[in-house]
């Protein structure tokens, strides 16, 4: 899907919103936003945040209010004495609408 296409609004096919949506960040601190309606989630390095919010919308029955989205750059380890890069990864962190919840411990359905 293009850039213009995701930005008006166009319908994500079934299989994209689940390329989107890797696997939900179950943290401390992910945790800790729930009570201010916000859920965390790992996503594509290449989604935009109009992607993200109608994949949270459609796959979870909520009303989306604003996607905020972090690049996390992987750290460099070492292993046996030889360097080794760990792969970058995006972060989202949506914000839902007053009333909205989404129960990470249930599965989709």
């Amino acid at each position: 899907m293009s850039e213009a296409a995701a930005k008006t609004g166009a319908r994500l096919s079934d299989e994209r919103m689940y390329q989107v949506i890797v696997s939900p960040v179950v943290t401390e601190k992910a945790t800790r936003l729930n009570e201010f309606s916000q859920v965390t989630f790992r996503v594509a390095l290449d989604a935009t945040k109009p992607e993200i919010k109608a994949a949270v919308e459609k796959l979870f029955s909520v009303k989306v209010e604003a996607v905020n989205t972090v690049v996390m750059k992987g750290k460099t380890k070492r292993f046996r004495g030889r360097e080794g890069q760990r792969s970058d990864w995006k972060k989202a962190i949506v914000k839902l609408q007053a009333g909205q919840t989404i129960d990470l411990t249930t599965g989709l359905a």
